[in-house]
């Protein structure tokens, strides 16, 4: 492609992107007994606007798929059920801790055995066990990777979080999962948080409801690991400049704090409960459709060049791990 159609390209994309992620923040109507702009809808529109247009605004879009898709876990939390909800998730917890521990020695070990660089693997192997992004960014924090550490690791988990949004609804249908086995499924298997929230909604309300609150608490595991790359890494770690940082993901504090305050306040608040509550949840619903079309709006053709064949075979590979097990688990151990 010439210089000018390539600039071309780039003074059309720059409104256009406006243009779409404005669209994005409205409710559309069903069409036929179809939804227009969905989960999965969105998230394509954005992977095609990137490999056509490029990515006019990175810096805006990574902030906005941040801080929306935050703000946007927490307004779900307005329509749960703390009581509920932990009951119905119980059965993922135990999981949870056995897939984090089994991901990650997996993980390393491929790394070592296809020889590929130790961080960039090691970024991979928790964005896979943990909750993607959000983990790959705050392990990266401690363990000071360079930038194309995390250009890599990154990059694998957008291109794997874009499929799972599109092949997991329908795998669910296949094997005839129910609401709570498709939930504890998602939550486990697929990486970033925003991914889970739209498979589950594009399952059902249920589905969702659980693949969120699983997903959640699995996100909480940050912590520990953030700490155990520190003492893992403390060599480099020491050698580098500055102290190493431990990133809290804060959000899902407000998210409990939001299940909370919907869970206690009492039923003759009516304005509350019947009216703003369930406002926030739709509005939160809405956002994540935004959310959805900024992660897609990221994936390049830099980003997917940039990621390589051994990174991406390392994390397919992992993700089938978990996603295979967590298959049958979910199938056979929960009604």
């Amino acid at each position: 492609m010439t210089n000018s159609k390539k600039s071309s390209l780039a003074s059309l994309g720059r409104p256009l992107y406006w243009i779409l992620l404005v669209l994005m923040l409205f409710p559309f109507k069903m069409i036929w007994g179809v939804e227009v702009i969905g989960a999965p809808t969105a998230l394509f529109l954005g992977l095609v606007f990137a490999l056509v247009f490029g990515t006019p605004f990175p810096a805006f879009n990574k902030k906005l798929s941040k801080y929306l898709l935050q703000a946007s876990v927490v307004g779900l939390g307005f329509g749960m059920n703390l009581q509920q909800s932990l009951k119905s998730g119980a059965d993922g917890m135990l999981f949870t801790v056995i897939s984090v521990v089994v991901v990650m020695v997996a993980g390393v070990w491929l790394g070592k055995v296809m020889k590929i660089e130790e961080k960039a693997s090691y970024l991979i192997s928790s964005g896979t066990a943990i909750c993607g992004g959000s983990a790959i960014a705050a392990v990266g924090g401690v363990l000071k990777a360079n930038e194309k550490s995390m250009a890599v690791s990154l990059g694998v988990i957008f291109i794997l979080n874009a499929i799972a949004l599109f092949i997991f609804p329908p795998l669910g249908h296949l094997f005839h999962m129910s609401d709570a086995q498709f939930g504890t499924w998602a939550a486990i298997a697929i990486h970033d948080t925003s991914s889970v929230v739209g498979a589950g909604a594009a399952y059902s309300p249920e589905a969702c409801e659980l693949a969120t609150l699983i997903k959640c608490t699995r996100a909480l595991w940050i912590i520990p690991l953030a700490f155990f790359t520190m003492w893992y890494f403390r060599k480099d770690i020491k050698g580098g400049e500055g102290k190493a940082k431990v990133s809290i993901p804060w959000f899902i504090l407000l998210f409990v704090v939001a299940m909370i305050i919907n869970t206690y306040t009492p039923s003759s608040l009516l304005l509350l409960k019947d009216t703003i509550y369930p406002g926030i949840v739709a509005i939160a619903k809405q956002a994540l459709i935004a959310v959805l079309f900024a992660i897609g709006a990221s994936l390049s053709l830099k980003v997917i060049k940039e990621v390589g064949a051994k990174p991406l075979i390392q994390a397919i590979l992992l993700w089938i791990i978990i996603g295979v097990s967590s298959l049958f688990v979910c199938l056979y151990t929960i009604e």
